[in-house]
């Protein structure tokens, strides 16, 4: 099962086909291409798969999100961590056998 840490669009390209997001505290550009113009804008929160966009969430849902990451992370080492948020929206596709 794959999940994505909810991360807030902190900057987007003049072009509007990238934007940067931060997930809990790390940055990182994510392709805007999977949604329709003007669905995306700074300060909203997002879902990412594999360096894509895919949804825009509700604020509220994204904050409780957060702090559930939190509670789990807080069971981790600080490596552990680090890979968990670096890699939560790299998941592999697990469909082909």
């Amino acid at each position: 099962m794959c999940l994505s840490i909810p991360s807030k669009v902190v900057k987007i390209s003049e072009d509007q086909t990238m934007c940067t997001v931060d997930t809990m505290g790390v940055q990182r550009d994510a392709s805007l291409m999977m949604m329709g113009d003007d669905d995306v804008k700074v300060g909203d929160y997002v879902l990412l798969h594999i360096g894509f966009v895919m949804n825009r969430i509700d604020e509220e849902e994204a904050l409780a999100s957060i702090d559930t990451y939190k509670e789990i992370l807080e069971l981790m080492d600080e490596e552990e961590r680090r890979q968990t948020i670096l890699e939560d929206d790299n998941c592999p596709d697990r469909g082909t056998a």
